[in-house]
């Protein structure tokens, strides 16, 4: 796997700082799903566990669509793969999913998550609200984004060596 991730430079800003990071842990996961084909992504390769990366991207979508849709714009977005009935349905693959299909779902949701964002300054509060009621600053959402991704990363890298035994950081 070759890597086309950049981390932001050292004496960058706050804000450049946090979406640098929060861009590599992004392009790290993409990176991770490299190259395979979509019986691969879609293989739950560390038993019991149903976690695979297809699955991840989707559940990846589903997070940037809820903090930066629902939270930060106050959007009426609705879950991409889950629901009530299937609190974990982003993890529950058809067999019929498509890495094209659900890597452009996974791009546009952080498209919009981008833009979302643009509008807001790290100290400002979310126009909507979590689930739990709470409102959470701009800073805060990049922040967390980043800790979701880097700790599915470290999920994804155990998946694609079990996969071919690649590995990388």
């Amino acid at each position: 796997m070759t890597t086309r991730r950049h981390e932001p430079a050292t004496d960058a800003d706050d804000r450049t700082m946090l979406e640098g990071w929060l861009d590599y842990h992004r392009q790290t996961l993409a990176w991770k799903c490299g190259g395979l084909t979509d019986e691969q992504l879609r293989t739950a390769s560390v038993p019991p566990s149903e976690l695979s990366l297809m699955g991840l991207v989707r559940h990846m979508a589903d997070v940037e669509r809820g903090w930066y849709r629902r939270v930060l714009a106050d959007e009426d977005a609705g879950p991409l793969h889950y629901s009530e009935a299937d609190p974990d349905g982003e993890f529950h693959l058809t067999g019929t999913e498509t890495w094209q299909e659900v890597y452009a779902v996974w791009q546009a949701e952080i498209g919009t998550a981008r833009r979302n964002a643009a509008g807001f300054g790290l100290d400002d509060l979310a126009k909507g609200r979590h689930r739990s009621g709470e409102r959470f600053t701009l800073r805060w959402i990049h922040t967390h984004m980043i800790e979701e991704y880097a700790r599915h990363n470290g999920h994804a890298d155990l998946l694609r060596e079990r996969l071919d035994g690649t590995t990388g950081d």
